[in-house]
């Protein structure tokens, strides 16, 4: 298993990420739009890591990793099999690769195929 891209959802953004520059010794970029408008980080394994506001009154704070899988559909098929409620079904993000949502045991779970 390896974290593709872990997705924290803030009502305070700058203090996340000053807090994690500060503490992690990283570098936040300029928000990207096809990301939520996530400021986002590569970390030296590859992972990314994005903080951005909820983009609708109804989203709250969350911390959201999205696990790399060769085939997202199989996935999603699995996760469901399994007792997950799809709460986003895959979608494209053009230059970024597939990703969808699922929620299981009150905890939400991302997928990423790229």
């Amino acid at each position: 298993m390896k974290v593709h891209y872990l997705e924290i959802v803030s009502v305070d953004v700058e203090s996340v990420i000053r807090t994690y520059e500060d503490t992690y010794k990283v570098r936040f970029g300029e928000t990207d739009e096809l990301l939520g408008g996530a400021k986002t980080c590569r970390l030296p394994d590859g992972c990314m890591v994005g903080v951005r506001e909820p983009l609708r009154e109804t989203e709250t704070p969350v911390v959201r990793p999205y696990w790399l899988v060769d085939d997202i559909e199989q996935a999603v098929q699995s996760a469901q099999s399994n007792g997950a409620e799809i709460a986003l079904p895959p979608l494209e993000i053009p230059g970024k690769g597939k990703f969808a949502i699922y929620i299981l045991g009150s905890i939400e779970h991302g997928l990423w195929q790229v």
